[in-house]
């Protein structure tokens, strides 16, 4: 299998990750995490795990995600907040019926919602 290599400043290091991966999300969907009452909208995905490894042992080991798939960006909102959150492929499912985020930097990101998810901002793509 071809591999590829990034650097992530999260994480401080180069990351190796398979060159083609397969995502079940894409940027702009909104997704609600499996286990924790959180829901988001995705606008950055790591093709695997490229955050620290102090934050990585710092999820307890028998909910820990397997570091080899990919991992999502999140403008999340939950009933108390709003903040950014990294989650792995295997904890997120579709939330777009519930509408929206409220999430402030939404709009920085994205347009509108339509059709159940987020378009981003033509001046953000490549």
């Amino acid at each position: 299998m071809d591999r590829a290599t990034f650097f992530s400043a999260t994480a401080g290091r180069t990351i190796e990750a398979p060159s083609r991966i397969r995502t079940r999300f894409a940027i702009g969907d909104v997704v609600r995490h499996r286990v924790f009452d959180f829901r988001g909208v995705i606008f950055d995905i790591d093709p695997v795990f490229a955050n620290s490894d102090e934050w990585y042992q710092a999820i307890p080991e028998e909910i820990r995600p397997d570091r080899n798939q990919p991992f999502y960006h999140l403008l999340a909102e939950s009933d108390e907040s709003d903040y950014v959150a990294y989650v792995s492929q295997q904890n997120l499912i579709r939330d777009s019926l519930a509408g929206p985020v409220s999430h402030p930097d939404v709009h920085q990101y994205f347009g509108d919602f339509e059709n159940g998810r987020y378009r981003m901002r033509t001046r953000l793509t490549h």
